[in-house]
């Protein structure tokens, strides 16, 4: 069982979910998401009195304001495989206000995981089914040539959330076909 609650942001509805015993977050998706609540197995059930909903409301709220608030506040269960896991871990040690690339990430995954190499392509998967969107910085990942591609939330919340943050918008672009629009 989940809890669930929702969240005004300037982005819109953002639906925020907790574990049963409400000690940890387990998702945070925006209204229209692609893959949302992708990785609970069980239907949420609407409480919004739960401590850690308070706290990661504040949270939210001081990231909108412009604040640099630290994933590590908060106590994060993503579920997913030991790969995802990874990548999330990585996602969350990109600086607010910095991006990275996928490609960045795979050789990180392929030191971790004692590889030669690790394709961009599976830690776009990963990075696409986050399911701690925002907390988890996956709007700070980009194409190597610079595309804003690949973002479940849509590329034009991606484009805000980096604004937000301060992000120079002059070298990147909105790509106008691919799979990962």
């Amino acid at each position: 069982m989940y809890y669930s609650t929702t969240y005004l942001s300037p982005l819109g509805k953002i639906t925020l979910a907790c574990d049963a015993c409400g000690k940890n977050l387990v998702g945070l998706w925006l209204e229209g998401q692609k893959y949302y609540q992708g990785t609970l197995k069980e239907a949420l059930i609407e409480k919004d009195a739960v401590p850690l909903f308070d706290i990661a409301k504040k949270w939210l709220d001081r990231y909108f304001s412009g604040q640099k608030p630290d994933a590590a506040e908060l106590p994060l269960a993503p579920q997913g495989n030991a790969f995802r896991q990874g990548v999330w871990e990585i996602l969350c040690t990109i600086p607010y206000g910095e991006v990275t690339t996928y490609g960045s990430i795979a050789k990180k995954m392929a030191v971790k995981l004692q590889k030669e190499r690790m394709s961009s392509q599976a830690v776009g998967g990963a990075v696409g089914h986050n399911p701690i969107s925002i907390i988890i910085p996956c709007h700070r990942v980009i194409g190597v040539n610079g595309s804003f591609t690949g973002y479940a939330g849509g590329i034009e919340k991606k484009i805000k959330l980096l604004e937000l943050e301060g992000v120079d918008m002059s070298g990147f672009f909105i790509p106008q076909k691919g799979t990962a629009l």
